[in-house]
């Protein structure tokens, strides 16, 4: 239970108006995607890109296992095959290999041009390795960089204080995406790069980029593209989705954690192997394995949630827990569990042969990389942004590591680690209608960001309560929303068992969604946060 937000009470046209203040720069057009020669070493790598084509050179790719780094490695992959050049493609195992173009990873690969995506940063070594090799490296990225930068031919990142790209935040599939159309454009052949543009929305949302300015369009348009595709794993998503119009919240909550339990659990080659596929059978096929997989990551998922929850030191701001055996694959997945239960950052390790590794998942204004870097000097390795991060350390240095960065963390003020609620006001129960369904669906895509606005409901007298999910875990509510209305209205809590008495009164924020159901349509309305 929380306090009860204070609120003004908001109509429809009060609501549109909100609504577009998140959009002051106005609502972009695909063709205001800004130039992609803006991007530092972009037309250099796309030239380098182009002779070793035009040369015949031997052309390897370097990806990376979650559904940014597979979607990065599709697009550059489905491009090299639509102008019909062979590319040596490699997404390291998460597990064999660890994060990214490493050392032992190019003993491997037998190339005289190496390109990355969504990795290659902090490569240093790898960067080094290539040069002796006289191997050309060229380093695509969007992670935070380091004050020092890899030995590469081309490091093309808009994350870079050299770069003059004018909206920073995008995802390594879209630093791809503008490489291959600075490539067709060396090349001079004829690709639709919008063609792309339903592979760039899975990667949008499944990276959590904020949905505002070029993403917001991009992920627009390819939701529609998404939808229409003839691309045989678009079109198995679409089957399995089962809906008319598709939004960002299906991507995230649907399909993103299929795609990524690929490179969890087993090999993102997978995942790779479903985007790429030439036929619907192959692809089903792949996605048959997906889905498996991440039922087996979420019981992983519960039972590592569950042993973390007995290390926390609740008295810590930043919680750090640490074990042998925990799956290296679903920490990052833990970590963001312990961030929901404690509102405060968490780090989940798991550790063998000596090391520590990996992720850090932050919360309202805390910088986690920023926090990271305060103990650079304990840690083997650390990439990452903002909000989330990937780290290594020696077990020896664990204690150190901990308290230092709590100490770090303490002097941080406390409003840094509140998350926002952001609920944007009283809706009377008449205004909660299609044409309001209509008004929020305008805004969207919604997500990081732009998030799906929520409104108060204030003591609303609850007259039935029903519960259902496998384990009776969700709960579905009848009731009033003020004192002698004529009708009822339904709200759903998902993954809260409310157990109220039928006279006792309610107070909560809640969403308003479209709910599809065969050719049925409904205003849906779900249960954030119970005051």
């Amino acid at each position: 239970m929380s306090n009860k937000p204070s609120v003004p009470k908001i109509d429809k046209a009060a609501l549109k108006t909100l609504l577009s203040k998140r959009f002051q720069d106005g609502l972009k057009k695909l063709a205001d995607i800004p130039d992609p020669s803006l991007l530092f070493h972009g037309e250099k790598a796309a030239k380098r890109l182009a002779d070793a084509i035009h040369a015949q050179e031997r052309i390897a790719l370097v990806g990376d296992y979650d559904v940014d780094g597979v979607t990065s490695t599709a697009i550059v992959a489905l491009f090299f095959q639509h102008i019909g050049y062979p590319l040596s493609v490699t997404i390291p195992n998460r597990f064999r290999d660890g994060y990214g173009i490493s050392t032992a990873l190019l003993e491997r690969i037998d190339a005289d041009l190496i390109i990355t995506v969504d990795n290659g940063i902090g490569a240093f070594e790898a960067a080094a390795r290539c040069q002796e090799r006289g191997i050309d490296l060229i380093i695509t990225d969007h992670h935070t960089p380091a004050a020092t930068l890899p030995n590469a031919y081309a490091i093309v990142n808009p994350k870079l204080p050299q770069c003059s790209y004018p909206f920073k935040e995008i995802c390594g599939a879209q630093v791809a995406w503008l490489l291959m159309a600075l490539l067709k454009r060396e090349l001079r052949v004829s690709v639709n790069m919008r063609d792309y543009l339903d592979l760039l929305a899975l990667a949008i949302i499944a990276d959590v980029m904020p949905l505002t300015h070029i993403n917001r369009v991009m992920v627009q348009a390819g939701l529609q593209q998404l939808q229409r595709s003839t691309r045989p794993a678009s079109v198995i998503i679409c089957e399995f989705l089962n809906k008319s119009s598709l939004r960002a919240e299906d991507i995230a909550f649907q399909i993103a954690p299929r795609l990524n339990s690929a490179g969890r659990l087993d090999d993102a080659a997978t995942a790779l192997h479903f985007l790429t596929a030439s036929t619907q059978h192959e692809a089903y096929t792949h996605f048959e394995t997906l889905d498996a997989l991440n039922i087996e990551r979420k019981r992983i998922e519960r039972e590592l949630t569950d042993e973390a929850l007995l290390q926390v030191n609740p008295d810590d701001p930043v919680i750090v827990v640490a074990a042998e055996g925990w799956n290296e694959g679903v920490v990052g997945i833990v970590a963001a569990r312990l961030v929901q239960r404690f509102s405060k950052p968490a780090i989940v390790l798991s550790i063998a042969t000596g090391i520590a590794k990996g992720s850090a998942r932050s919360i309202g204004n805390v910088d986690i990389y920023a926090l990271l870097q305060t103990q650079s000097s304990l840690l083997e390795k650390f990439g990452g942004h903002k909000m989330a991060a990937g780290l290594s350390l020696r077990v020896e240095h664990l204690g150190m590591f901990t308290k230092a960065l709590n100490q770090n963390a303490a002097l941080l003020e406390p409003s840094e680690f509140l998350e926002p609620e952001m609920v944007m006001g009283e809706l009377n129960s008449e205004s909660i209608d299609f044409e309001l369904l209509e008004i929020l669906e305008s805004f969207e895509p919604y997500g990081e960001g732009n998030p799906r606005p929520k409104f108060l409901l204030r003591e609303a007298e609850v007259r039935h309560i029903r519960y259902f999910g496998p384990e009776k875990e969700h709960s579905r509510l009848q009731l009033y929303f003020q004192n002698h209305a004529a009708t009822t209205h339904q709200m759903i809590a998902f993954r809260q068992n409310i157990s109220l008495l039928k006279d006792q009164k309610l107070t909560c924020s809640y969403t308003i969604n479209r709910n599809e159901y065969g050719e049925n349509v409904s205003i849906q309305m779900i249960i954030e946060r119970i005051y």
